[in-house]
């Protein structure tokens, strides 16, 4: 193997989100959506989680060890607006410490303003993302947070997954029954994301002159199930309204022509405001932030398909989901593991947008078990980043600006479906689902593979 050296400036990182490592419950922080979602019996809450709310100077200590050059995190919204209207000087001043602590230790902060979290009393008092009242509560959030950071803070993401974030109806409460008016309030809420995330990038621009802002996507990957001509066109219609609409309208201010029709034909269009449309226009991103796991593969739809048991966001009567053959799933890894699709996905984002472009999650999960020698030997997580790296590195040769790397995650994290169960990190923490103990950091071996990789910037050739 050839050695494969990234750029001098590369960012090697690693990434979390708040409601799932924080913890912290009622210190100094108020009630989130996610503490009102239903959790399963027998799986752990976000009461605790990872406890990083109390191992923040050792969490950057491990960092450091790692080599991380940025953390990629969210701040925890109802921390710092426990009601979603007053500041809260403790929430602010623990971020502080954080962004402190990172930066004293040489590691760039990344935060990202909304990580699927907000505080339960916009729910209460709006709806949440129903209500345009919700854009002025993000816009008035993100302004103290950049007012309040900015100065030591030059990278910024706005919304993570809008996808994601519009569809799980335990996290955004949008219950109505009736399935048109559900899926008319889902638009409305993600049209609301984007215009409040375009109003506030206005703001950032002004007072982070110095600062960098973009947007994460959860990409999409999208393979026709045949070469059928019906299978190719479900293809890039699911690509069309799993990914090019939140992302067109993000960077490029509209819909497509397909699916501005399709929209208004099922009369979800979204409401907008004549004086809307020079935010949408304007306040473009610095960079595209691009989650990615693995890809996935559709077929037409045919009237008898049964879709109950599929995510939201893949219930469609332009597609339909099924499994690629040529890919084997895992344990928690449904749709296969799938390399080359972050290759293929990172191109077809740059030939439509042109913006530079970090990774800001890849991983692995699995359910790691620690060995009677105290170790974590996770050579499928290894094997995993080794293989989505060597893809980046293949991107970088041909000249795609793409300037970073967070895998997914830092340490383990709580799982919105499986708890401690399913795990990402590179570190261990020690909890199960029913027994929280002291959260111990165990280092897994993938945590001195990926050391390595950072130190020799890539991949030394054998």
């Amino acid at each position: 193997m050839k050695n494969k050296e990234f750029p001098k400036d590369f960012l090697w990182g690693a990434s979390t989100s708040a409601f799932q490592v924080e913890g912290g419950f009622n210190e100094e922080r108020g009630i989130a959506n996610s503490d009102m979602r239903h959790i399963p019996d027998g799986l752990a809450d976000y009461k605790t989680a990872s406890d990083h709310y109390h191992h923040v100077k050792e969490d950057v200590q491990l960092m450091k060890e790692l080599g991380m050059k940025v953390y990629r995190f969210s701040f925890f919204w109802s921390r710092i607006m426990p009601d979603g209207e007053n500041v809260n000087q403790n929430g602010l001043n623990f971020y502080h410490e954080l962004i402190d602590e990172l930066l004293a230790n040489g590691i760039q902060p990344f935060p990202t303003l909304y990580h699927f979290e907000m505080p339960y009393a916009l729910i209460e008092k709006y709806g949440g993302w129903k209500s345009r009242k919700c854009v002025d509560a993000y816009v008035k959030y993100a302004r103290i947070c950049f007012k309040e950071f900015g100065s030591k803070v030059k990278m910024w993401a706005t919304i993570n997954e809008q996808m994601c974030a519009t569809a799980p109806d335990d996290m955004n409460m949008n219950l109505e029954k009736d399935p048109h008016l559900r899926q008319k309030n889902l638009y409305q809420m993600s049209y609301h994301m984007t215009l409040a995330e375009k109003i506030a990038t206005s703001y950032f621009k002004e007072m982070v002159p110095d600062g960098k802002i973009g947007h994460v996507v959860a990409m999409q990957v999208i393979y026709p199930a045949t070469s059928a001509p019906e299978d190719v066109l479900a293809a890039k219609n699911a690509e069309d309204e799993v990914q090019w609409s939140f992302l067109d309208l993000s960077i490029k201010g509209h819909y497509s022509h397909h699916f501005t029709k399709y929209l208004k034909d099922r009369d979800v269009y979204p409401e907008m405001n004549e004086e809307d449309l020079h935010y949408l226009k304007e306040n473009h991103p610095d960079f595209i932030g691009v989650n990615y796991y693995a890809s996935c593969t559709v077929r037409a739809k045919y009237p008898e398909d049964e879709c109950t048991r599929m995510p939201p966001f893949y219930i469609s009567d332009q597609f339909y989901v099924v499994n690629n053959e040529k890919l084997k799933p895992t344990e928690w890894m449904h749709f296969g593991i799938d390399p080359d699709g972050l290759y293929i996905g990172i191109r077809n984002l740059y030939d439509r947008y042109e913006l530079p472009m970090i990774i800001t999650e890849n991983g692995m999960a699995y359910t790691d078990k620690i060995e009677e020698d105290g170790s974590i030997n996770d050579i499928y997580r290894i094997d995993y980043l080794t293989k989505h790296i060597n893809q980046c590195y293949k991107l970088i040769e041909e000249g795609y600006p793409l300037f970073g790397y967070c895998p997914w995650s830092f340490l383990d994290v709580v799982s919105s479906h499986e708890g401690f169960n399913k795990r990402y990190g590179l570190v261990y923490v020690d909890r199960t689902n029913r027994d929280v103990k002291s959260c111990a950091r165990i280092k897994k071996n993938s945590f001195y593979w990926y050391k390595n990789v950072i130190k020799n910037n890539g991949f030394k050739g054998e």
